[in-house]
């Protein structure tokens, strides 16, 4: 019976992981703090700021910089996950939803720091709005398909090409908050969360954190990192640099990056 009960409800249980992973301290990426950083090695500082105030795309960052940042932020939150998930628990009693096991939602918490660079270097706009500890709707929609990208679930993947084109084509970069909460994209958002979820009351709530994806039972060995999270991080890199975000401004796929310098 606690089983029926339990997965009556998985995009509900997929948001309640989402909104704890969210609350994790230092999850949320500062958009302008993070290009700053991540460009400085290979920009200008005009370039930069533009890159911040417009987009990096419409900078006219070069496709190859663009690629080198995110293998970077990749391999570094990689690195992070790893030695941080042996640690036991989470701090602020973040596991408070009780069903929800603190590992799983440190896990999530690197899901979406790394789906949040590599939205904000392929050109995306700021994802967390303001500094309020719940989830704005528009932005639980998008860190719902990013994730589902990352499971490789196909109507995830369609859907944020469509949310991409609509942004692209706004004089106001910002989530299209109307397409998320109450378009057409957001009946797709309900059932990737429920796709999701029912991975995880099936497999994670029925018999632990070791069958959420597969070798999650190594949470506590770097086995977990290039089983799980390497391979989805790239799977959300390969399509958000096919997308229309990524066409503004001067793209020089022909160039070739040695160490800090293009050539």
């Amino acid at each position: 019976m606690a089983d029926s009960k339990e997965i009556e409800n998985p995009g509900t249980k997929f948001a309640q992981v989402l909104d704890a992973a969210a609350r994790l301290p230092a999850v949320r990426i500062n958009r302008a703090a993070y290009l700053r950083v991540a460009l400085k090695r290979y920009c200008s500082e005009d370039q930069i700021n533009q890159a911040i105030a417009q987009t990096p795309a419409a900078a006219g960052i070069s496709f190859a910089v663009i690629t080198e940042v995110a293998n970077t932020s990749i391999r570094y939150e990689t690195g992070k996950v790893t030695s941080i998930s042996t640690l036991a628990g989470v701090p602020g009693g973040l596991a408070m939803l009780g069903t929800i096991p603190a590992d799983l939602v440190q896990y999530f918490g690197h899901v979406l720091r790394i789906a949040q660079k590599l939205a904000y270097i392929y050109s995306w706009p700021e994802l967390f709005v303001d500094d309020s500890e719940e989830l704005d709707e528009a932005t639980e929609s998008i860190l719902t398909l990013f994730v589902g990208v990352m499971f490789g679930v196909q109507m995830a993947q369609a859907s944020v090409t469509k949310v991409s084109t609509i942004i692209a084509g706004q004089v106001v970069k910002k989530l299209p908050q109307r397409a998320l909460t109450q378009g057409a994209i957001y009946p797709i958002v309900k059932k990737v969360a429920a796709l999701l979820g029912v991975r995880m009351t099936k497999q994670l709530f029925a018999g632990g954190v070791a069958k959420v994806v597969p070798l999650i039972g190594a949470v506590f060995s770097g086995g977990l990192t290039f089983a799980t999270f390497l391979p989805m991080s790239k799977k959300l890199q390969a399509h958000l640099a096919t997308l229309e975000l990524t066409k503004p401004g001067h793209r020089g796929r022909g160039e070739v990056i040695v160490g800090a310098t293009i050539v």
